[in-house]
């Protein structure tokens, strides 16, 4: 079904408001250390504090007094937990006990005290001293045949000091295998704005919000996963800028909005609309909707120069910044209606207020999230947006321009200092000329690659720099047994989760401090530690909370030692950089172009921001101009191709509002209606009484078997929900089960979580 406008909510239903606050009051105080958290919140997203470990949505440059949200609250109750996970209780429970427990039970043990090792012959994590650990996995290391038969998994969460010591250990280590978290997620948005507009990065900054006429907002929902965007775009819609929401899924962030921070509209029970326009393409068909969007742009700028009128376009800009608008502009005037309305599910009236919303304003931003991205065309869908864009002058101006929001809090900046399986020359050889080093250049492996040589036996070592690589990766059974079969694990973490529970041959269980935790160096001294949002600022991080044991270490603390023991010291002075990461900065400030006086400007209230050449339309593209991409329409997406199969549906994995990716905070999902339970899987009423069942029924999701696999995740509940028919969803990690890692995006390699053909198996009452 696909909705017009965004219809009026009751007060009640607002997303935000006294809900979220009760929200944040709960988790405070099932965290144990209610008191802790409160006082760390009034840290979070400040000069003087910490940068919240949540989402990377931007903070704003002129500071705020409160600058937190609902989800942001709940990443530090989380880590903030008076419960520990001490040796005791690995003592009290094997392995092969613990990996019968849920994602929420397993971190719900608490942060991580001690080192440990794994002792096979009881099953059990058990304590072991941090340089036996360094020296254990040196070993490890440096018995393998090659290096290249190790995989360094990377998170979004750790710092860009602790990622650009990791790239460099592994580097000289002699392997570029960088398998990382943005595989999974914005992989095809680097890969796209590469190609369109020669950086892989949005090109705004917070405060175009304020400016921007139309805000696109394309498969996300701010609501849950970086909720204070939606500040943002409130404020946006309150001064009369038209937010349109194209997203598959009713989602109640979107239509509107009670700002927890502003007591006016608390006490009065009020909210705010959120989207003027919401429409409800079909999974895989937001680029159907673009192109049709183009297609009347065209048409109706025809029209206009026919009549003696000037060109709708910015024809100076194209003129002057562009390549490829022609061959762009025939495919889709050769684009039919038909293939449009179908491949999108919306009908062409639709389509229509889209574009009259588009040419409608001056200043045009469009945002986009995983919904875009996590598609076999992605790469092809987020070009087609930046072919929007470009077509009047929309980007490298105030309150315009291209936006993906990413989700880890350095996601972004990982990428930044070197995470990568393909990095480019220049950041190979400026490393090489600081450090006096010769370093690998042959392209690694990414989380696929990495996932099918552990299968296949070829890679024999993974190392997790945080994250929780067996429930965030597809085909989970499958992953958990590639990685059982390893020969070395090594986890650096700060709770148990089910990553852990899959030790190789030799395991290594390493906890680290978390953001909100002071880290002092050998001196007693505070550190501080960077991180870079959505909008390229970078920013001081330093924490406040005790640590949570005094065995813990830094992650730079843990990949010097590492590196130390495993490389040498006689290129880098590893122990150095440990105790003073300031020295980090210094080498990141010569190798990496815009950290010129990296270690004063991080310093500075609220930070830097790096430059951004698109956003100044310079472009760093092999013909120095924006290009645009004349790529067609997939003949069929998925859920064209699951008509011809009855009973076979299409399925996007999402979060619960209880939930950041694979960390869950509890069993709810409010904005949804579902509580106590994340089993269920949202569905058209009118598809749910084709199957022969009722709203409520249970059912086995059952995956592609196309590769001679079988997939399924057992006993959901079915919702009747407002989402398109032929489309259904429901929550990662419990579905990761049915998606097959043997699928992927073209020219991204990013899993197909948005774009799952499955089908059910009816469950016995």
């Amino acid at each position: 079904m696909s909705i017009n406008h965004s219809s009026p909510s009751k007060k009640s239903h607002a997303a935000g408001g006294w809900g979220a606050l009760r929200s944040c009051g709960k988790h405070l105080l099932a965290s144990g250390a209610a008191i802790t958290g409160a006082k760390t919140l009034l840290k979070a997203n400040q000069p003087d504090g910490f940068d919240c470990p949540g989402c990377a949505w931007g903070d704003p440059e002129h500071g705020s007094s409160f600058e937190f949200c609902e989800n942001g609250v709940k990443a530090v109750a989380w880590e903030a937990t008076d419960r520990r996970a001490t040796p005791d209780i690995f003592a009290t429970h094997t392995v092969s006990e613990l990996r019968g427990w849920s994602d929420y039970a397993l971190e719900n043990l608490g942060r991580l005290t001690e080192p440990m090792v794994y002792d096979r012959a009881t099953d059990r994590y058990v304590p072991v001293a941090w340089e036996a650990a360094f020296a254990g996995i040196a070993a490890e290391l440096n018995a393998l045949n090659d290096p290249n038969e190790a995989e360094f998994y990377t998170s979004g969460r750790a710092s860009n000091e602790a990622a650009f010591l990791y790239q460099l250990f592994v580097r000289m280590f002699g392997t570029n295998n960088f398998p990382d978290c943005s595989n999974m997620c914005h992989e095809a948005s680097g890969v796209g704005l590469m190609q369109s507009v020669g950086v892989g990065k949005g090109t705004v900054l917070l405060e175009d919000f304020e400016h921007a006429d139309a805000i696109f907002v394309i498969g996300q929902n701010p609501g849950t996963n970086h909720p204070r965007m939606l500040g943002d775009l409130r404020r946006a819609a309150q001064r009369g800028a038209r937010v349109v929401v194209l997203n598959p899924v009713r989602e109640r962030g979107l239509e509107r909005f009670a700002d927890p921070q502003d007591k006016v509209e608390m006490l009065r029970g009020g909210s705010s609309s959120v989207a003027s326009h919401y429409v409800q393409p079909k999974l895989g068909g937001d680029m159907a909707v673009i192109r049709g969007i183009a297609k009347l742009i065209f048409a109706r700028d025809a029209a206009e120069i026919a009549a003696g009128r000037d060109s709708l376009l910015d024809l100076d800009f194209i003129a002057t910044h562009t390549n490829g608008l022609g061959d762009w502009r025939t495919e889709v005037e050769a684009t039919s209606w038909a293939q449009i309305e179908d491949q999108s599910g919306l009908p062409r009236a639709e389509i229509e207020m889209l574009a009259d919303v588009y040419l409608g304003a001056d200043k045009v931003i469009a945002t986009w999230a995983m919904g875009v991205t996590q598609h076999k065309h992605s790469v092809a869908t987020v070009r087609e947006i930046a072919n929007l864009l470009l077509l009047r002058g929309h980007v490298g101006r105030e309150g315009a321009g291209l936006c993906p929001v990413r989700g880890h809090s350095n996601v972004q900046g990982d990428r930044t200092m070197g995470i990568n399986e393909n990095a480019p020359e220049w950041f190979i050889a400026a490393l090489e000329r600081e450090f006096d080093l010769t370093l690998p250049r042959a392209p690694g492996h990414n989380v696929l690659h990495a996932i099918n040589a552990m299968v296949e036996g070829k890679s024999k070592a993974f190392i997790g720099l945080g994250g929780n690589f067996v429930r965030a990766t597809p085909d989970t059974d499958l992953v958990d047994a590639a990685m059982s079969r390893c020969r070395l694990t090594v986890q650096i973490a700060t709770k148990p989760n089910h990553s852990h529970l899959a030790p190789g041959e030799v395991a290594y269980l390493l906890p680290c401090l978390g953001r909100t935790e002071i880290d002092r160096n050998s001196r007693r001294r505070p550190q501080i530690v960077t991180v870079e949002d959505s909008m390229s600022m970078v920013h001081g991080s330093g924490g406040i909370n005790r640590p949570a044991s005094p065995h813990l270490r830094s992650e730079v603390q843990i990949i010097a030692g590492i590196a130390a023991a495993t490389v040498g010291s006689a290129k880098v002075d590893w122990a150095a950089m440990a105790d003073d990461y300031d020295l980090v900065r210094d080498r990141i400030e010569r190798v990496i172009p815009g950290f010129e006086d990296f270690n004063v400007r991080v310093r500075k209230p609220r930070g830097f921001r790096l430059r951004n050449a698109a956003a100044e339309r310079e472009w760093n593209t092999a013909s120095g101009r924006a290009e645009f991409s004349a790529a067609p329409l997939p003949a069929e997406v998925e859920h064209q191709q699951a008509r011809h199969t009855p009973g076979t549906y299409v399925l996007q994995t999402f979060r619960s509002h209880d939930q950041y990716n694979t960390t869950i905070y509890g069993h709810d999902d409010r904005y949804r209606g579902v509580y106590g339970e994340r089993r269920v899987v949202f569905m058209n009423p009118a598809d749910i009484a084709d199957l022969g069942l009722a709203a409520n029924a249970h059912v086995d999701v059952v995956g592609d078997d196309a590769d001679g696999r079988a997939r399924s995740a057992e006993d959901f509940r079915l919702v009747a929900y407002d989402i398109p028919r032929g489309c259904v969803a429901g929550y990662y990690p419990e579905l990761n089960a049915v998606v097959p890692f043997s699928k992927a995006g073209d020219l991204s390699d990013t899993p197909l979580s948005k774009s799952v053909v499955v089908t059910f198996r009816a469950r016995a009452a």
